[in-house]
């Protein structure tokens, strides 16, 4: 990669860090004695990318799809976190969701011992109308927000899912979430913060 001097004197400028050859001259001079120490690279290179018109985010963009394979868009990083907000939120969350408006199977005393991974705690929640739309409609939502995720620049993303304490609706609500990710071709992994397996 490269830019012209006028571009690169700029970037020095705005950073304000001195060009790593020119502690003690100028930074035209110390770009004149980089490019004469790295012509040997220069000229055996297969490709050239002369950076000065690009912004950062642009660039990124620009090598991103020189050098990569298949659907980038489905290179994101997802985790679908299930959490209690009785915990608090997750530091390293992205998007929250908030899932305590579906019913609550804790009040139900044979299923407090379990998660919602459970079938039968499972099958409780699915029963409600709402449940099967708000995954429809989150999913939905998310496959439409994660290609413009990627175009941002995002290379991983944290999605998490709350309840009361963590256990039942969060949980199954981020594992039906991540077969409809998974299911449109993205790499995602669920993660149980408050929740032992049950």
């Amino acid at each position: 990669m490269e830019a012209q001097d006028d571009a690169l004197i700029r970037r020095y400028s705005e950073t304000r860090r001195p060009h790593p050859l020119g502690r003690q001259k100028s930074v035209k001079a110390s770009l004149r004695s980089e490019r004469e120490r790295l012509k040997p690279v220069r000229d055996v290179a297969d490709v050239v990318i002369d950076t000065t018109k690009f912004n950062v985010h642009e660039l990124r963009s620009f090598i991103t799809d020189r050098i990569q394979r298949g659907n980038r868009d489905h290179n994101l990083l997802i985790s679908c976190v299930s959490f209690g907000f009785r915990q608090g939120v997750p530091d390293d969350a992205d998007l929250v969701f908030d899932v305590r408006f579906l019913p609550n199977p804790h009040f139900i005393p044979e299923f407090r011992p379990y998660t919602g991974r459970h079938p039968k705690v499972a099958k409780y929640i699915r029963s409600f109308p709402q449940t099967q739309e708000f995954i429809n409609r989150i999913s939905d939502l998310l496959i439409y927000l994660l290609p413009h995720y990627v175009k941002e620049g995002k290379s991983y993303l944290t999605i998490a899912f709350g309840c009361t304490g963590g256990k039942h609706r969060s949980v199954l609500i981020a594992e039906e979430v991540k077969k409809r990710l998974a299911k449109a071709g993205y790499p995602v992994k669920v993660v149980h913060r408050d929740s032992p397996v049950r």
